[in-house]
């Protein structure tokens, strides 16, 4: 009886073994190397980070002056940038001191021009859309009107300005 189960159970084994051997199919692969996403950067480089932009003692009717400095969008991304005057005093009468800011790529075009602390603290003043490595270059001209009276002896003016980049609006990108 042994015989007869190993006898029938030998034949599918090898019948299995036939057709699976034997069978024939068509296949294909293919692969893709690594796939990847890698964020940008947002830096900017101030040419008088954490220093005053100007700073002129002793201030007469009919002074001015400048002070200059270079902004870069150092990162990869483009980006909006703006300047907010964080905080500000003027001790003046009036308009007896004056403040223009201007960008070397617009001269024609101050980003402001007004009395000094003009700028409303805490609003951002819009500066547009920078490409990566964009540089602009900002002249701040302060001015004590030359008619300035003998009351304005002995008063100050001060602020701090800082300037924001923030990335442009996400996008799709089909590939």
């Amino acid at each position: 009886m042994q015989k007869k189960i190993l006898v029938p159970l030998a034949t599918l084994v090898a019948a299995g073994a036939i057709a699976v051997g034997s069978g024939a199919s068509f296949t294909s692969t293919s692969s893709n190397t690594i796939s990847s996403v890698t964020a940008g950067t947002l830096t900017q480089h101030n040419s008088k980070a954490d220093k005053a932009i100007f700073e002129l003692k002793d201030i007469k009717p009919g002074d001015t002056v400048n002070g200059t400095l270079e902004l870069t969008n150092t990162g990869t991304l483009p980006a909006n940038f703006s300047l907010t005057e964080v905080s500000s005093t003027n001790g003046f009468t009036g308009d007896e001191l004056t403040l223009t800011i201007t960008d070397a790529k617009d001269a024609a075009t101050p980003v402001y021009d007004g009395t000094f602390g003009g700028l409303e603290d805490g609003l951002k003043k819009t500066l547009g859309t920078w490409a990566a490595g964009e540089t602009h270059t900002y002249t701040f001209t302060v001015a004590l009107d030359a008619e300035a009276g003998n009351d304005e002896q002995g008063k100050t003016a001060n602020a701090v300005y800082k300037w924001d980049a923030v990335q442009l609006t996400g996008e799709t990108t089909n590939q």
